[in-house]
């Protein structure tokens, strides 16, 4: 996923790589590609993960991990950060989830269990700041239930705010006025059979360029 994801990230994009899956983007990105990654703790020009005598404590992402920098790379206080997250400077946020609906609206800092520790973060700041939201999660839940869903069941983080998704099995496109395509499949996995698991009249787009063509929000 994360390949695919740093593939899919234009030149010149300013992106912030939100906690979990979506901090491995940082490790696949070229040399050749001009992005900027930003992370919210305040710091522009960040780099893949730092591992041996790379490891610095004082560089850390907004997941804790140690990171290297980059040529040029600046540091800022945290509420700088946040303004930048808040004031549409970002082109792409890349997040997880524990929901995605039909109209991309986002579920990803709760899931409303008693005795469950929310963790928001900056994820509400991104999802309605950034100007794109790319979504990084597994397809299932633990118990084998779809996590895109027709509307969420736990608390929202933004509304209709998700551009893109990608899976272990399937990447979609949102649109906001036909709702899901999916636009690559793996395996064995078909377009009906997500239709089933999932319950949602899924596009299938995997035969055009269906990015070309996104609705932007």
């Amino acid at each position: 996923m994360a390949r695919h994801v740093a593939a899919d990230i234009p030149d010149g994009a300013y992106v912030n790589l939100g906690i979990g899956l979506p901090t491995s983007v940082a490790n696949f990105l070229t040399p050749q590609q001009e992005v900027i990654l930003h992370t919210e703790n305040g710091m522009l020009g960040m780099g893949s993960e730092a591992h041996g005598n790379e490891i610095d404590l004082d560089l850390l992402n907004a997941g804790k991990i140690p990171v290297t920098e980059l040529a040029g790379a600046s540091y800022f206080h945290h509420a700088d950060s946040f303004g930048m997250m808040r004031g549409g400077h970002l082109d792409i946020a890349v997040l997880g989830a524990f929901q995605v609906s039909a109209q991309g609206d986002l579920a990803n800092w709760h899931t409303g269990e008693s005795g469950s520790i929310p963790a928001v973060g900056g994820a509400m700041d991104l999802a309605v700041g950034a100007k794109k939201v790319f979504v990084m999660m597994e397809l299932t839940t633990k118990s084998g239930q779809s996590k895109l869903v027709e509307s969420l069941s736990y608390p929202v983080t933004g509304l209709r705010c998700v551009t893109r998704i990608y899976t272990e099995v399937a990447f979609f496109d949102v649109f906001q006025d036909t709702g899901l395509a999916v636009t690559k499949l793996f395996g064995s996995v078909t377009v009906a059979s997500l239709r089933e698991l999932t319950t949602l009249p899924i596009i299938d787009a995997t035969h055009q360029d269906s990015r070309s063509t996104h609705t932007e929000r």
